[in-house]
């Protein structure tokens, strides 16, 4: 298993020493692999969730649950409504979402994309360095199981470093936060492989795009399926599972 410690590009890793990081944390198991590989560094490490009118209102929730495990300095949760200009059916109450039947080779653009999201999230996470005067920022983004996310790609991240760089005041005293995406170049099994290696508890965390008021998984929505699909390469239960996912073929998995 490939493990990329950087998002690539000319940023590289330049903290010599522990020192502070931000982690953008949603609770899902991507970011909490994130926060996990930070921990292992040594850094301090501060968490951020935003909520910006998501259908998957428990991932709040579920970040809490995440940052309290992890032990961070400080867990910070804000509001962002992203809901009010629409532009995704992730932030709509009305349209389907992304299923399960969506080809793997089918690399376009999906519905539940939220524009400028990353961009966004980034913004409020290197805001929140700078002020603390953290060296890195942590995000749990990977090109391998993108769905097609513009801004999950290598080019983002290392276009984003280069607004890191020429665009804060840290960044043009040449002590430019260093943003990180371990996960860059992993698989979503690859990613699990990982956190279990680091100790993450993938049962607080959640995936899902359309969780019912209960807050178990819809089973139906991408999402879900490319979790289930990663645990099951990985051969573990999913300790986070609470129903059986379709995968278009007959093939299903998940508890009974």
């Amino acid at each position: 298993m490939k493990r990329e410690p950087t998002g690539g590009g000319s940023q590289g890793n330049r903290a010599s020493e522990p020192g502070k990081a931000v982690v953008l944390l949603s609770g899902g198991l991507d970011s909490a692999t994130a926060l996990a590989v930070a921990r292992s560094e040594g850094l301090t490490t501060f968490a951020l969730t935003l909520r910006y009118g998501q259908r998957h209102g428990g991932e709040a929730e579920a970040a809490a649950r995440v940052a309290r495990a992890a032990g961070v300095e400080r867990h910070l949760v804000m509001d962002v409504d992203l809901a009010r200009w629409g532009g995704s059916s992730l932030v709509s109450e009305s349209g389907d979402l992304a299923s399960v039947d969506r080809g793997a080779a089918d690399r376009a653009i999906p519905d539940t994309y939220v524009p400028a999201r990353n961009t966004i999230f980034l913004s409020l996470g290197l805001a929140w360095a700078e002020a603390l005067g953290a060296d890195q920022l942590f995000v749990g983004v990977s090109q391998v199981d993108c769905s097609g996310y513009p801004d999950c790609r290598a080019e983002f991240i290392d276009a984003f470093q280069k607004v890191i760089d020429t665009g804060t005041k840290a960044g043009v005293e040449g002590r430019a936060v260093c943003l990180r995406a371990p996960l860059l170049h992993l698989s979503k099994a690859d990613t699990i492989r990982l956190g279990l290696e680091l100790g993450v508890d993938y049962g607080l965390t959640t995936s899902c795009y359309d969780p019912g008021p209960s807050g178990d998984s819809c089973n139906a929505c991408e999402s879900c399926a490319l979790r289930a699909r990663a645990f099951q390469e990985v051969g573990d239960p999913d300790p986070g599972a609470t129903g059986r996912v379709s995968f278009g073929g007959g093939a299903s998995t998940g508890p009974p």
